[in-house]
């Protein structure tokens, strides 16, 4: 047997699919409910109840798989009904949706999205504009056309439980970035659905807002707990994918993927508050603290291999053998 042969990872068999709950009389009366709100907030996307419901059931049924046992009810309850009713718009040829959509701001920076997503271009290709125009038009030419025979348009791949204008900014981005992995094998990306940063400190940062910015990255570190710093070393150290770290720490998939959103979210609250504090004036605030936070995760000596290993084995656990570096 070859070294090539040996090294061969076994092919993955996919579990099946859980089938939700069918709904019951509250639950239909809780979504009408919800469309009721969905008129009243977008009064120019027009949902008929048939449609409403269908797309409803579709939606959570692509979230259910990432929270088993979750509750029709429960996902109501974090339904972001207004964009869900934008992406259903959209998906449903409604120009008025793509009109909401083209007008979307996004969250801290509220600047466009179509100008978030020219930002994320021209960081991910520099000094290439012709690259950067393609990238964000084949981008929206896929929002409802789907890649291949077997994939799903992106807007039909939102769940609705988080803002839609971040996630498509995180989709856009991951989307580039992996192909950027298949061309030159220089950027790793564990899955579509990471909130971590870039693993390059952007060169045109000035020193001393990277200075602040270390110091405040180091403060929120010290706030996290020894859990939290092992999955933020799984996850951007040996880049492990969300379903090894959880088979590795015996925890599901979505446990995973909800402590990684919290800590990005407390990442960028906290150290991006002490950048505006120090006075911060620059445009996109979000993608400097998650670019440079990538040189403050590995330089750290508590997400060194040394100190993983150490909180694994408390654990009675170690890497993989492939993982250990």
């Amino acid at each position: 047997m070859t070294t090539a042969t040996m090294a061969r990872p076994e092919p993955r068999v996919s579990a099946p699919v859980p089938e939700p709950p069918a709904p019951a009389a509250a639950d239909l009366a809780r979504a009408r409910v919800v469309l009721h709100l969905c008129r009243l907030q977008v009064p120019a996307v027009r949902l008929a109840e048939p449609d409403f419901l269908r797309h409803l059931d579709r939606t959570f049924r692509l979230y259910f798989p990432k929270a088993p046992g979750a509750t029709r009810a429960g996902y109501l309850e974090g339904l972001y009904a207004t964009d869900w009713a934008v992406c259903v718009g959209c998906l449903t040829g409604q120009r008025a949706a793509w009109e909401l959509l083209f007008a979307a701001r996004t969250g801290r920076s509220d600047c466009l999205l179509v100008d978030a997503l020219r930002a994320r271009a021209v960081r991910l290709y520099p000094r290439d504009e012709e690259k950067q125009d393609t990238a964000v038009t084949e981008f929206w030419s896929n929002l409802i056309a789907a890649e291949g025979a077997d994939a799903l348009p992106i807007l039909a791949r939102y769940d609705g439980q988080r803002p839609l204008a971040p996630w498509l900014i995180r989709v856009f981005q991951n989307w580039h970035l992996s192909q950027l992995r298949r061309q030159s094998g220089v950027v790793a990306l564990p899955d579509d659905e990471i909130a971590l940063p870039f693993d390059t400190p952007r060169p045109t940062a000035e020193a001393r807002w990277h200075e602040t910015f270390v110091h405040a990255a180091r403060d929120w570190l010290d706030t996290t707990t020894d859990d939290e710093r092992l999955l933020l070393g799984l996850r951007w150290r040996y880049r492990m994918s969300q379903r090894d770290a959880a088979a590795l720490l015996g925890l599901h998939e979505g446990s995973i993927s909800r402590r990684t959103d919290k800590l990005r979210d407390r990442a960028l609250e906290q150290i991006g508050g002490r950048l505006v504090a120090d006075g911060w004036i620059g445009d996109d605030l979000e993608g400097f603290v998650l670019t440079e936070l990538g040189g403050v995760l590995t330089d750290d000596p508590r997400l060194s291999a040394d100190h993983l290993a150490r909180l694994l084995a408390a654990k009675g656990k170690t890497l993989p053998a492939g993982e250990v570096s």
